[in-house]
């Protein structure tokens, strides 16, 4: 009996050991990562309806959930006092992010362009 137990508990560890965040993912997931040396008041990716705010230098925001995605996006980002703009002219020939977990880094180089670096996380 001791046995059928121990085999029991250990199945269920099993089980619920081999689950991760990915299981129940069914939209593509984005954070931002600041990676210029002023902190980003808001950053706007797509539209008004996805705003990420008080992200700090070197820092990640938490995930905000896309239907659809590309590596690239309009960006908006709110800092110091200026605005900085990624304008995309269009997406033809890109393919969608599958579902799944991804970060934008995001900087601003010295003439105030908007870099990004899309990472896999």
């Amino acid at each position: 009996m001791k046995k059928q137990i121990v085999f029991l508990v250990l199945v269920f560890i099993a089980i619920v050991g081999c689950t991760d965040r990915d299981d129940n993912v069914s939209k593509v997931n984005l954070r931002i990562k600041n990676t210029s040396t002023v902190n980003f008041d808001e950053v706007t990716v797509v539209s008004s309806e996805n705003v990420y705010s008080n992200i700090a230098v070197d820092a990640y925001s938490d995930y905000l959930e896309f239907d659809e995605l590309y590596s690239y996006a309009y960006v908006q980002i709110l800092a110091d006092g200026e605005t900085y703009t990624l304008q995309p002219i269009d997406f033809v020939g890109e393919t969608p992010l599958a579902v799944g977990f991804y970060t934008y880094e995001l900087g601003i180089d010295q003439t105030g362009n908007v870099v990004l670096v899309l990472k896999t996380d």
